[in-house]
Parts: structure tokens; sequence; C-alpha cells
């Protein structure tokens, strides 16, 4: 697996991607976006081609609670012991942690662009971006706004919100994150960060 492989990797981890494990060693890579974001699922498997053989394919699903039918895109990759990994790495119990070394692997900003192409919405109202992440322990929360800060010079905000918690940037912050992400977001995810473009000088 190349380095820029397992940037997006890592940015996928900390987003919707799900590593499942198949064997002592070995997982594989599930990816899955609603319909309407099949060109940025496309755009993941494109960088992992060599470990994907399937096409996406089409689910539907219907939501008792709130009687709507909602359309997904889904794929897997083959089994890897390079995915194993990873998901020993961020998984403990079949539940998503974050590593104590995250330091060392959150540092590319490709890597923070797809998290948040995954997670993260940008509120033109107050100017600021949120990150939805899932309840992670709170030494998981520690390691990761360590890293954001050591390797990007972003300070985030924990907070609690009606669909779980989230990671905050205030005004300036959501400035910088808009500077290390910007060149990474496709267009078609355009309409999750700021529409003006940040001045990096």
């Amino acid at each position: 697996m190349t380095k820029k492989q397992k940037d997006v990797l890592i940015g996928m981890i900390l987003g919707d991607a799900y590593l499942q494990k198949t064997g002592e060693k070995n997982s594989r890579l599930r990816l899955e976006h609603t319909t309407n974001q099949k060109e940025y699922l496309e755009w993941k498997v494109n960088y992992l081609k060599n470990y994907f053989q399937n096409k996406a394919q089409d689910i539907t699903r219907f939501n008792p609670v709130w009687k709507k039918t909602y359309n997904y895109v889904r794929i897997q990759s083959y089994s890897s012991p390079e995915f194993g990994k990873f998901q020993r790495l961020f998984y403990s119990q079949s539940k998503k942690i974050i590593p104590d070394t995250i330091s060392t692997l959150l540092k590319s900003p490709i890597s923070i662009a797809v998290w948040f192409m995954d997670d993260g919405y940008y509120y033109h109202r107050d100017n600021m971006a949120y990150i939805y992440i899932p309840n992670y322990d709170k030494q998981s929360l520690q390691y990761l706004m360590d890293a954001l800060r050591s390797n990007f010079d972003l300070t985030a905000a924990l907070k609690k919100k009606s669909k779980g918690l989230v990671l905050t940037f205030n005004v300036n912050e959501t400035k910088k994150l808009m500077e290390i992400i910007s060149e990474y977001v496709i267009p078609s995810m355009k309409y999750k960060i700021s529409l003006n473009p940040v001045s990096t000088e």
C-alpha cells in the first residue's frame, strides 16, 4: 500500500468506512454512501482500486421510524492483511477507537479532507465547521484532538449534539481548516465547505 493510499484510508477510517475482520490477520474495507454521493464513493475506490474487484451495489432501505425509503451504494474490498493492520489499530472488540499512535498516522491534509467529506459540515450562518464523531472513549478523543493540534495547528472543541458528539471549530480555526482541505475536496462535495475561497497569504 502506497503512502497516498494509506493517507486516504486513514481519512476513510476516521469517517464512514468500516473495517470488517475476516480472519486472524485479515480484514476487508466496506464503503457506503447515499446514492447522490456515488461519485464520491467512486473517487475513494479509485485511490484503492487494486483492492477492489466488484462494482458498487445499489441498496434500498426503508426506515420504519421516519417511514421513508433511502437509497445507498455500497462496495467491499477483498480481504487483505494490510487492512487487517489498520483494523487492529482502529478497533477494540469490534468498536472503533483512536489509537495512541494517531499523531504519527494523521499527518496528511488529504486524510483530513476525506474525513471532512465523510462527516464534516460547514454552517454558513456562523461560519463554523463541525465534524461529527462516534462516541469515542475519553482517551481516544484526547489523542485525536492532540493530533490535530500538533500536526495541523488546529484546535477543536468537543460538544454534544442531538445526533451525538461533534468536534467544533471556531471561525478562525475553520479558516485554517478550509485552507488545509479545500484543494482536495472534489466538486460534488464542495457544498460541505465554505463557498468563499480562503486566502493563504
